[in-house]
């Protein structure tokens, strides 16, 4: 089976199974659904919203599309509307998928990378959209994602955390209160340090600054230094944010570990010990963050997620969306136990393009000789059949 055939004819069965069983149930609770006209069923109006979101054809081709296909019989207007209202459903298929594509750990550290991408749409100026995300560095996939505004901070308070596992972070996620949440569930916080926004003390509770020990510090050495974190107090109604550290509401041991590189000396902070990782197995664990940095270029690059149809209208979220479901089902069908085998063939790095997983037939909407990335203009004659016009 090739990829850009799985929402064809019979192909778009095979994705049906591995879809949640409930489809029907699961729109009605979620308001996608209230009663099913003009469309024969649940699964039908999830193709059409996918086929809209990952071909970048316009809501009047698709809708031409389904009725020449019989799909669905659907006006742009209804789609849009089905779009609007699918956004819940959208939301509640994505988690389902992810949750049960939990893989098998085949390591004994568990691990996790927390991290975050800005979106924005057409003449944007500033950020539209923030998109959070965890996945795991051994498999490559994302397991959660969540979509805010550009108000939406990234820290480790909005991501669930496994008891035992080590997660990964970037210096925006070195907090003392990120790193308290990480801890009280049971993981152990693996992350740059930020000397602006965390405190950083001896076992004394004495401040310390890590630059006194930059000099000592050869190129190439790797030196460590156990520490204590100081977790701010509640800040709710001062004005004065400035707090010291004898209102510290709890004290987090921790291990801080740098290096120096070609500039300067990266330090890392972390609460595993010694016994389960070294020091320069700290460091060599935190270059795994990068992976979380090349799964947003997959997204972005094969996905074209960073192109945003409209920067603010109601079914930019939908749009989000679908496309991030079409790359959790992705993950499953190129899963070597999946319905693509990737073990023979291309090799281990082979991949599947999650764009290419709709294929509308240009026969079906009139477009046989032109670009599949231009959209058309479509509109209907006084038959009722559907005529383009480029």
């Amino acid at each position: 089976m090739k990829a850009q055939e799985i929402f064809v004819g019979d192909k778009w069965s095979e994705v049906l199974s591995i879809l949640p069983a409930d489809l029907e149930a699961s729109a009605r609770a979620c308001g996608a659904v209230q009663r099913l006209r003009n469309v024969p069923s649940a699964g039908n109006l999830l193709r059409m919203m996918l086929a809209y979101a990952l071909s970048d054809f316009s809501l009047k081709d698709i809708s031409a599309w389904g009725k020449a296909d019989g799909i669905a019989a659907l006006s742009s207007q209804a789609l849009h509307y089905r779009l609007r209202q699918g956004e819940k459903w959208l939301e509640h298929l994505l988690a389902r998928i992810l949750f049960q594509n939990q893989p098998v750990e085949s390591t004994d550290e568990k691990m996790s990378i927390v991290d975050a991408t800005v979106l924005t749409g057409p003449g944007s100026k500033g950020t539209d959209c923030v998109l959070h995300t965890v996945m795991n560095p051994i498999t490559g996939r994302f397991r959660s994602v969540e979509l805010t505004d550009a108000k939406g901070a990234e820290t480790f308070l909005r991501h669930i955390v496994n008891p035992g596992e080590v997660v990964l972070g970037d210096r925006m996620y070195g907090t003392a209160r990120g790193i308290e949440f990480v801890v009280n569930a049971g993981a152990d916080p693996l992350v740059r340090v930020n000397r602006r926004t965390l405190k950083i003390c001896d076992t004394n509770k004495q401040r310390i600054y890590l630059q006194s020990f930059e000099p000592h510090i050869a190129k190439g050495e790797v030196f460590s230094l156990q520490v204590l974190i100081p977790v701010p107090p509640d800040m709710t109604g001062r004005k004065n944010k400035a707090w010291d550290l004898e209102e510290a509401k709890s004290w987090i041991p921790a291990r801080v570990v740098g290096c120096r590189t070609e500039k300067d000396v990266t330090w890392v902070l972390t609460t595993v010990s010694k016994d389960r990782l070294s020091d320069k197995a700290v460091l060599q664990a935190y270059r795994l963050r990068w992976q979380v940095e090349l799964l947003f270029k997959r997204l972005k690059s094969l996905l074209r997620l960073d192109e945003l149809p409209t920067r603010d209208g109601p079914i930019l979220k939908s749009w989000l969306l679908a496309r991030l479901l079409a790359a959790a089902i992705a993950q499953l069908l190129v899963s070597p136990t999946g319905l693509f085998s990737l073990a023979r063939g291309r090799g281990p790095r082979a991949s599947v393009k999650s764009q290419r997983l709709v294929k509308i037939p240009r026969h079906s909407v009139g477009l046989e000789n032109s670009n599949p990335w231009k959209r058309s203009l479509a509109s209907h004659n006084q038959s009722g059949e559907p005529h383009y016009a480029r």
